[in-house]
Protein backbone atom coordinates (compact mmCIF):
# COMPACT_ATOMS: atom_id res chain seq x y z
CA UNK A 1 0.00 0.00 0.00
CA UNK A 2 1.08 3.37 -0.91
CA UNK A 3 1.31 5.99 1.72
CA UNK A 4 2.66 9.72 1.86
CA UNK A 5 4.41 10.85 5.13
CA UNK A 6 4.47 14.29 6.06
CA UNK A 7 6.62 15.73 8.29
CA UNK A 8 6.91 18.92 9.80
CA UNK A 9 10.59 19.68 10.02
CA UNK A 10 12.98 22.66 11.19
CA UNK A 11 16.60 22.34 11.83
CA UNK A 12 16.47 23.95 15.37
CA UNK A 13 14.75 26.35 17.92
CA UNK A 14 13.71 29.12 15.69
CA UNK A 15 14.91 28.09 12.33
CA UNK A 16 12.51 27.95 9.56
CA UNK A 17 9.25 25.34 10.16
CA UNK A 18 8.51 23.80 6.36
CA UNK A 19 6.71 20.87 5.29
CA UNK A 20 8.06 17.81 3.71
CA UNK A 21 6.56 15.16 2.24
CA UNK A 22 7.71 11.55 1.40
CA UNK A 23 6.52 8.54 -0.57
CA UNK A 24 6.20 5.13 1.64
CA UNK A 25 5.58 1.82 0.31
CA UNK A 26 4.40 -0.53 2.77
CA UNK A 27 2.01 -3.00 4.77
CA UNK A 28 -0.78 -1.11 6.84
CA UNK A 29 -0.11 -2.78 9.76
CA UNK A 30 3.65 -1.30 10.18
CA UNK A 31 4.08 1.21 12.59
CA UNK A 32 5.05 4.70 11.92
CA UNK A 33 8.36 4.36 13.62
CA UNK A 34 9.26 1.32 11.22
CA UNK A 35 7.84 3.80 8.04
CA UNK A 36 10.61 6.22 9.49
CA UNK A 37 13.69 4.00 9.61
CA UNK A 38 13.10 2.95 6.42
CA UNK A 39 13.31 6.56 5.22
CA UNK A 40 16.32 7.08 6.91
CA UNK A 41 17.86 3.97 5.85
CA UNK A 42 17.40 5.78 1.91
CA UNK A 43 20.94 6.90 0.47
CA UNK A 44 19.71 9.61 -0.77
CA UNK A 45 16.62 10.16 1.07
CA UNK A 46 14.36 12.46 -1.67
CA UNK A 47 11.41 13.50 -0.90
CA UNK A 48 7.76 13.70 -3.24
CA UNK A 49 9.21 16.42 -5.53
CA UNK A 50 12.74 14.58 -6.21
CA UNK A 51 14.66 16.96 -4.06
CA UNK A 52 17.10 15.68 -1.77
CA UNK A 53 16.56 15.60 1.81
CA UNK A 54 18.56 15.15 5.25
CA UNK A 55 17.05 12.26 7.67
CA UNK A 56 14.44 12.99 9.42
CA UNK A 57 15.56 13.63 13.00
CA UNK A 58 13.06 11.38 15.55
CA UNK A 59 13.87 9.87 18.51
CA UNK A 60 13.83 5.73 19.37
CA UNK A 61 14.32 3.78 22.37
CA UNK A 62 12.73 0.45 22.62
CA UNK A 63 10.70 0.04 19.45
CA UNK A 64 8.08 -1.65 21.59
CA UNK A 65 5.94 1.00 23.82
CA UNK A 66 7.66 0.76 26.55
CA UNK A 67 10.33 4.11 26.84
CA UNK A 68 8.19 6.57 25.67
CA UNK A 69 10.96 8.26 23.65
CA UNK A 70 9.12 8.18 20.19
CA UNK A 71 6.21 10.35 21.24
CA UNK A 72 5.22 12.78 18.57
CA UNK A 73 1.33 14.51 17.33
CA UNK A 74 0.76 11.66 14.13
CA UNK A 75 -2.43 12.91 12.41
CA UNK A 76 -2.72 15.69 15.33
CA UNK A 77 -2.83 13.60 18.14
CA UNK A 78 0.02 12.45 20.75
CA UNK A 79 1.51 8.79 20.62
CA UNK A 80 4.02 6.86 20.05
CA UNK A 81 5.00 6.35 16.66
CA UNK A 82 5.95 2.76 17.65
CA UNK A 83 2.23 2.19 18.65
CA UNK A 84 0.50 4.29 15.62
CA UNK A 85 0.12 1.96 12.65
CA UNK A 86 -0.69 3.09 9.33
CA UNK A 87 -3.54 0.99 8.20
CA UNK A 88 -5.90 3.42 10.64
CA UNK A 89 -4.38 6.54 9.69
CA UNK A 90 -4.99 6.75 6.32
CA UNK A 91 -2.94 7.46 3.33
CA UNK A 92 -1.34 10.50 4.05
CA UNK A 93 0.14 10.60 7.61
CA UNK A 94 0.83 13.87 8.76
CA UNK A 95 4.12 13.61 11.88
CA UNK A 96 5.01 17.17 14.23
CA UNK A 97 6.71 17.59 17.32
CA UNK A 98 4.84 17.63 20.53
CA UNK A 99 4.08 21.40 20.38
CA UNK A 100 4.27 21.97 24.30
CA UNK A 101 7.81 21.41 24.77
CA UNK A 102 10.74 23.23 23.27
CA UNK A 103 12.06 22.22 19.80
CA UNK A 104 15.33 20.72 19.38
CA UNK A 105 14.99 19.40 15.41
CA UNK A 106 12.52 18.14 13.68
CA UNK A 107 10.08 15.00 15.55
CA UNK A 108 12.70 16.00 18.68
CA UNK A 109 11.71 18.10 21.84
CA UNK A 110 13.69 18.28 25.04
CA UNK A 111 11.26 16.98 28.22
CA UNK A 112 13.52 18.21 30.58
CA UNK A 113 10.12 20.78 31.96
CA UNK A 114 8.81 16.94 32.80
CA UNK A 115 11.45 16.38 35.68
CA UNK A 116 11.67 19.62 36.19
CA UNK A 117 7.99 19.55 37.33
CA UNK A 118 8.27 16.77 39.41
CA UNK A 119 11.15 18.29 41.68
CA UNK A 120 8.81 20.97 42.50
CA UNK A 121 6.33 18.90 43.92
CA UNK A 122 9.50 16.93 45.82
CA UNK A 123 8.23 13.43 44.28
CA UNK A 124 10.90 11.40 45.65
CA UNK A 125 11.52 9.57 48.64
CA UNK A 126 12.65 11.11 51.71
CA UNK A 127 12.60 8.03 54.10
CA UNK A 128 11.78 4.34 53.91
CA UNK A 129 9.61 3.13 51.31
CA UNK A 130 6.70 1.38 53.54
CA UNK A 131 4.05 -0.94 51.17
CA UNK A 132 0.75 -1.92 51.92
CA UNK A 133 -0.64 -4.64 50.26
CA UNK A 134 -3.86 -2.53 49.45
CA UNK A 135 -1.82 -0.42 47.36
CA UNK A 136 -0.06 -2.78 45.11
CA UNK A 137 -2.18 -3.06 41.97
CA UNK A 138 -2.82 0.82 41.39
CA UNK A 139 1.57 1.28 42.31
CA UNK A 140 1.80 -0.98 39.87
CA UNK A 141 -0.33 0.82 37.51
CA UNK A 142 1.60 3.90 38.50
CA UNK A 143 4.96 3.04 37.96
CA UNK A 144 3.87 1.86 34.30
CA UNK A 145 4.38 5.62 33.36
CA UNK A 146 6.50 6.23 30.59
CA UNK A 147 7.29 9.79 30.73
CA UNK A 148 6.58 10.55 27.39
CA UNK A 149 4.26 13.76 27.82
CA UNK A 150 1.17 12.49 25.66
CA UNK A 151 -0.94 13.75 28.41
CA UNK A 152 0.74 17.33 28.71
CA UNK A 153 -0.01 17.58 24.78
CA UNK A 154 -3.06 17.24 24.99
CA UNK A 155 -3.69 19.02 28.47
CA UNK A 156 -5.55 22.53 27.91
CA UNK A 157 -3.90 23.70 31.18
CA UNK A 158 -0.12 22.67 30.75
CA UNK A 159 2.33 24.93 29.81
CA UNK A 160 6.10 24.14 29.45
CA UNK A 161 6.59 27.75 31.59
CA UNK A 162 3.75 27.33 33.77
CA UNK A 163 3.43 26.22 37.07
CA UNK A 164 0.79 23.46 36.41
CA UNK A 165 2.82 19.65 36.49
CA UNK A 166 -0.14 17.90 34.36
CA UNK A 167 -1.36 14.22 35.22
CA UNK A 168 1.96 12.74 35.05
CA UNK A 169 2.57 14.36 38.35
CA UNK A 170 -0.85 13.47 39.69
CA UNK A 171 -0.11 9.76 38.83
CA UNK A 172 3.46 9.60 40.06
CA UNK A 173 2.65 11.25 43.22
CA UNK A 174 0.04 8.50 43.87
CA UNK A 175 3.24 6.04 44.84
CA UNK A 176 4.74 8.68 46.99
CA UNK A 177 1.85 9.37 48.66
CA UNK A 178 1.70 6.25 49.51
CA UNK A 179 5.30 5.27 50.50
CA UNK A 180 6.37 7.69 52.36
CA UNK A 181 7.36 7.17 56.02
CA UNK A 182 8.67 10.68 56.49
CA UNK A 183 6.09 12.68 57.78
CA UNK A 184 7.54 15.87 57.34
CA UNK A 185 7.93 15.36 53.83
CA UNK A 186 5.04 14.23 52.91
CA UNK A 187 3.02 16.63 54.52
CA UNK A 188 5.44 19.26 52.51
CA UNK A 189 4.95 17.54 48.98
CA UNK A 190 1.12 17.62 49.74
CA UNK A 191 0.98 21.00 49.72
CA UNK A 192 3.27 21.73 46.56
CA UNK A 193 0.87 18.77 45.00
CA UNK A 194 -2.10 21.35 45.56
CA UNK A 195 -0.26 24.36 44.48
CA UNK A 196 1.38 23.00 40.97
CA UNK A 197 -1.28 19.82 40.68
CA UNK A 198 -4.61 20.47 42.42
CA UNK A 199 -5.42 24.06 42.19
CA UNK A 200 -4.65 24.40 38.71
CA UNK A 201 -6.84 21.13 36.75
CA UNK A 202 -9.42 22.01 35.06
CA UNK A 203 -10.72 17.95 35.16
CA UNK A 204 -11.40 18.23 31.54
CA UNK A 205 -9.94 14.81 31.48
CA UNK A 206 -8.66 15.07 28.45
CA UNK A 207 -5.47 12.32 29.79
CA UNK A 208 -7.82 9.93 30.24
CA UNK A 209 -7.85 8.02 27.16
CA UNK A 210 -4.84 9.60 25.55
CA UNK A 211 -1.96 7.65 27.54
CA UNK A 212 -0.54 4.96 25.56
CA UNK A 213 0.57 2.86 28.23
CA UNK A 214 -3.31 2.84 29.20
CA UNK A 215 -2.65 3.43 32.75
CA UNK A 216 -6.19 3.89 34.40
CA UNK A 217 -4.86 8.02 34.69
CA UNK A 218 -8.63 9.46 36.57
CA UNK A 219 -8.72 6.74 39.25
CA UNK A 220 -4.87 7.80 39.94
CA UNK A 221 -5.58 11.35 39.95
CA UNK A 222 -8.53 10.82 42.03
CA UNK A 223 -6.59 8.82 45.19
CA UNK A 224 -3.79 11.61 44.72
CA UNK A 225 -6.16 14.61 44.92
CA UNK A 226 -7.37 12.70 48.20
CA UNK A 227 -4.42 11.59 49.47
CA UNK A 228 -3.05 15.42 49.27
CA UNK A 229 -6.24 17.78 50.04
CA UNK A 230 -6.89 15.26 53.20
CA UNK A 231 -3.42 15.55 54.62
CA UNK A 232 -3.75 19.64 54.19
CA UNK A 233 -7.18 19.46 56.10
CA UNK A 234 -5.65 17.38 59.27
Amino acid sequence: MNFVIRVRRAAGPGAHVFWQEFAYEGDESESVAAALRELNARTPLTDLEGREAPPVRWECGCACGKCGACAMRVNGLPMLACKAFLGPLGRTVTLEPLSKFPLVADLVVDRGVIFEQLKKIHLWLSGKAVTREKTHELRFQSARCLMCGCCLEICPNFSAGGGFAGALAAVGAYRMFNQESDEPHRAEAAKRYVKHYYAGCGTSLACRDICPAGIPVDELISRSNAAAVWRRRS
